[in-house]
């Protein structure tokens, strides 16, 4: 920044004096001051002194460019919002848990016609019909992670496909309280039309490795983003990415009725063996050897030494996704581990947390 003064200087009279033909004053802001007049006359009267003041701003910090390890070129968020949502259609809805489980689960399709360009790891939002009986006014939108790869279960790009349990439960007064959205999702015939927004989200995206090792935690319909993760590794050719690492999945589950996509995991587990590990945890069938009911980090302990050693390279990723209380018991198994190498478990799981390496989305 430069700018032009004029200031009044006066000089004493006892003797004649010659002015500097430049002065520089060091501030903070770097002035200098360029004087125009070199002399000055010892009459004692007042001279106009011209003078050009220069400031020169220290410039900001360039600010660090974060370099993301998860495919997040281009990914679009909330393309569609509550106020402009997208209206899909529904092309296929069908239960995917057997008669005997503890709830329905149902797998559904909708129609987006390429509109809703979402990735693996992205959630949309679903706007039920109807209105609220507490205010209303019309439902609030839910979240739900996608279950398909971008690509879609028809492999065009034009659908998305939610994973969703029926939520019904009985209240304190003994009343049967149904879900929402749940239960309108769940109810819902083909050729239905349904409100979404979105996509949201890039927490759950894949890393860009195709050599990472990418350990995947689930419980129940937690498997959603997993089920996208898992096609499209296995089942999909793409001229941008070929997975040659390790997947492996931990799916915890109360009952073998209960266990989602099981099929679809096998033939992948035969189509890359050395690609895939899958592992079960039916906490009402199964116990570990001293008897205890085997939730997904039941099952989790028994590899707990190997898992160990995966997590302390860099290029090993965990993601999780299901029931809030899971990340409690996986901390508890990899405490004692970290510790025998002098690590505290906390204090490292915030590094992998900074380095993209620990995602969680629970609830």
């Amino acid at each position: 920044m430069a700018a032009a003064v004029t200031a009044a200087v006066s000089f004493p009279s006892s003797k004649s004096s010659t002015l500097p033909t430049r002065t520089s004053l060091v501030c903070p802001e770097r002035i200098t001051l360029k004087k125009v007049y070199r002399e000055a006359s010892a009459s004692g009267r007042v001279v106009s002194v011209r003078a050009q003041v220069t400031t020169t701003e220290a410039a900001p910090p360039a600010k660090a460019v974060k370099h993301s390890k998860k495919q997040e070129e281009g990914v679009v968020v909330n393309k569609y919002k509550p106020k402009n949502p997208y209206t899909g259609r529904v092309l296929l809805n069908t239960k995917i848990t057997g008669d005997d489980a503890p709830g329905e689960t149902w797998h559904m399709v909708f129609s987006t016609d390429g509109e809703i360009p979402y990735r693996e790891g992205q959630s949309v939002g679903v706007i039920p019909d109807g209105i609220d009986p507490k205010n209303g006014k019309p439902h609030k939108l839910r979240l739900y992670s996608i279950a398909s790869s971008a690509l879609g279960d028809f492999g065009d790009s034009k659908t998305v496909s939610l994973c969703v349990k029926r939520l019904v439960y009985t209240n304190e007064a003994g009343e049967t309280v149904k879900g929402v959205c749940s239960n309108f999702l769940c109810d819902l015939k083909p050729g239905s039309e349904v409100t979404m927004t979105g996509p949201v989200g890039k927490e759950m995206l894949m890393p860009k490795d195709p050599n990472a090792t990418i350990i995947m935690l689930a419980t129940g319909t937690g498997i959603a983003p997993f089920r996208s993760f898992l096609w499209k590794m296995f089942f999909e050719k793409h001229e941008d990415y070929k997975f040659e690492g390790l997947a492996w999945l931990f799916l915890g589950v109360p009952t073998s009725s209960s266990l989602l996509y099981k099929e679809e995991f096998e033939k992948m587990k035969e189509k890359a063996p050395d690609n895939f590990r899958l592992d079960f945890a039916v906490s009402r069938e199964q116990t570990n050897e001293k008897g205890e009911k085997m939730y997904i980090q039941t099952r989790m302990a028994q590899y707990a030494e190997e898992l160990w050693e995966l997590l302390k390279k860099d290029n090993t990723y965990i993601y999780m996704c299901g029931l809030k209380g899971m990340e409690k018991g996986i901390d508890d198994i990899m405490v004692s581990l970290a510790a025998k190498d002098g690590i505290d478990w906390l204090d490292y799981k915030k590094q992998l947390k900074k380095a993209e390496q620990w995602n969680v989305e629970v609830y």
